[in-house]
């Protein structure tokens, strides 16, 4: 199921918005914003309660879809987002080659960051894209996966409703600091395992690939901790020591200490990293989906 599920994402991609489950997700977490009470333990309260709403609207939808496995392994690339990551870290990468600078900050913007991108140098937005290209295997492939493996496809609609909660939520400001603080923490949680196994399987990608296996566990050990989520560090971390580069988020982290210049150029080598860490991760899931249905 999982190989006909990482197959139809990587053939197909997503489906349009208004039949996408995460979208869907989306609109979900939006309406409990809208309808979300004042005062801080009131936010905090509505805020988790809306999110276990959602989470057994979306396990409850998900167990009630055919068994067969044509149709668990449709409904679970839907759940995953590899083909439109790369295709995002691709259009960014097109206009930095192109020395088409606003354009390459407009997409990374639209796509992949939420931090303000009005002002970064060309070798900011690459390494950006980089960071979040390394934190999305993570989120969109790695730890969906682990969580079918955990618990089915409602475990897995269940994580990216998380995901996604966090994703819209999850910011220590005061609109959001109470109502998604139950987010944040769920998905901290569920992501402890899927980012260091992320990090795991690009430090072997970086070893096929380049020698490079050793620097980038060296630098994913030490600079993991250096990000404000406990989880994301390890993939970005794990990335800049297999590029041999220096990743860094103006006056927040430095990850790496490599001489590479991160580039258009270093964001196609880092695209082709991560297409090998897909296949890893791709095999070494589906296995293990193999070696559950045995037991």
């Amino acid at each position: 199921m999982l190989l006909l599920a990482l197959a139809a994402d990587t053939l197909w991609g997503d489906p349009p918005n208004r039949y996408h489950p995460v979208v869907l997700l989306g609109h979900w977490m939006n309406l409990g914003e809208r309808l979300a009470p004042h005062g801080a333990s009131a936010r905090l309260t509505w805020g988790g309660a809306w999110l276990a709403g959602g989470a057994a609207l979306a396990g409850a939808g998900a167990a009630l879809l055919p068994r067969h496995p044509l149709a668990q392994g449709l409904a679970a690339s839907t759940l995953l987002a590899y083909r439109s990551l790369d295709r995002a870290v691709a259009e960014v990468q097109t206009a930095l080659h192109a020395g088409d600078l606003s354009e390459a900050r407009r997409l990374l913007s639209w796509h992949l960051v939420s931090r303000p991108t009005a002002d970064l140098t060309a070798n900011e937005v690459a390494a950006a894209a980089i960071e979040s290209l390394a934190e999305n295997l993570s989120d969109s492939l790695v730890a969906p996966t682990l969580a079918y493996l955990m618990g089915g496809l409602p475990a897995m609609a269940i994580y990216r409703l998380s995901n996604t909660a966090d994703a819209m939520w999850g910011y220590r400001t005061e609109r959001y600091e109470h109502l998604g603080k139950v987010a944040a923490r769920l998905d901290d949680g569920l992501n402890l395992l899927p980012a260091r196994l992320t990090a795991l399987l690009l430090v072997v990608a970086a070893e096929w690939h380049w020698g490079r296996g050793t620097a980038a566990w060296r630098i994913a050990r030490r600079d993991a901790k250096r990000t404000a989520s406990p989880n994301a560090g390890w993939p970005m971390a794990a990335m800049a020591g297999a590029l041999d580069t220096t990743l860094r988020k103006r006056d927040h982290y430095t990850l790496g200490d490599g001489p590479q210049i991160p580039d258009a150029m270093l964001l196609g080598r880092a695209r082709r990293l991560a297409h090998t860490t897909w296949l890893l991760g791709g095999a070494l899931l589906a296995m293990g989906s193999y070696t559950t249905s045995l037991l």
